[in-house]
């Protein structure tokens, strides 16, 4: 396999998020087993068969491979991607391909699907993606996959078995869809794209930037930017109920050595163990 990209692998229970981030770097995300990828900074070969993106933005470091990823699939006989982002980046994304096409003389063949705050995509029968508000110095968005399940409603739990069936071939609705948040995505954002979906805190993993740590940067300037401060988690840490908590898009002000000693200065038990520096 060609290694053209620094990729970091941690597993979680049946996930596992493989990746890399960091700010004004390159950004990009996957999620093998729910067929997914988020952002595309840079284009991992090994990514290459994931044909389903959510783009949150359109800084260079989160979408700049977009072309090279769609060439390297035609090129490969693949079948063309589904790119979701935000509404007002398609007519550019879109004019953007085709010059691309003129100037490499080769095809890219994908399909590009606007998506704003509040709408609902259909990932496949088990899972549905929402689109949640953030804020950023560019029009942006966050993603939460959620995984849903017909249950039984709680007046039929009781019944016997074959009443149940009997009224499920009378055509009475006999179930109900759960849905769990399993995975959460904020992008880039200040502190609001977190506070303004609850399901970020309620998801099974949390992919959220965390750009500054350092105490001594001013953090209304970082928010103004669309960013977020180690003290903006800190300061919500009774609301975060995710089991996993993966912190990337580190400025590259800071060492890797330099991050990890600020934060496990400021939270030595890195939210009961649950917080994970992606560095």
């Amino acid at each position: 396999m060609v290694e053209n990209a620094p990729v970091i692998t941690l597993q979680h229970k049946t996930l596992t998020v493989e990746g890399y981030s960091r700010a004004a770097v390159q950004t990009y995300w996957r999620i093998p087993e729910l067929k997914i990828g988020f952002d595309l900074g840079a284009s991992p070969w090994s990514f290459m068969g994931t044909e389903t993106w959510f783009v949150t933005h359109t800084h260079l470091d989160h979408i700049a491979a977009l072309p090279v990823y769609v060439a390297r699939r035609r090129m490969m006989k693949m079948s063309p991607p589904t790119i979701y982002l935000p509404e007002h980046a398609l007519e550019y994304v879109d004019k953007l391909l085709k010059i691309f096409t003129r100037l490499d003389r080769g095809r890219l063949p994908c399909t590009l699907i606007g998506v704003k705050p509040g709408d609902e995509l259909e990932l496949s029968r088990e899972h549905v993606v929402t689109v949640s508000p953030t804020k950023h110095t560019v029009p942006s968005v966050g993603f939460v996959v959620w995984e849903r399940r017909k249950k039984l409603k709680p007046e039929y739990l009781n019944l016997p078995g074959d009443q149940i069936r009997d009224l499920k071939q009378s055509g009475v609705e006999i179930t109900e869809e759960r849905r769990l948040p399993i995975v959460a995505y904020l992008g880039d954002s200040a502190p609001e794209g977190l506070d303004d979906c609850p399901a970020m805190y309620e998801s099974q993993i949390l992919i959220t930037e965390l750009t500054f740590v350092a105490p001594n940067h001013r953090k209304e300037k970082i928010h103004k930017f669309g960013h977020l401060h180690l003290d903006d988690l800190l300061a919500r840490r009774d609301k975060f109920k995710n089991e996993l908590i993966i912190a990337g898009h580190l400025s590259t002000r800071y060492g890797v050595n330099q991050v990890k000693k600020i934060v496990q200065r400021a939270c030595p038990d890195m939210f009961d163990g649950r917080l994970h520096l992606w560095l």
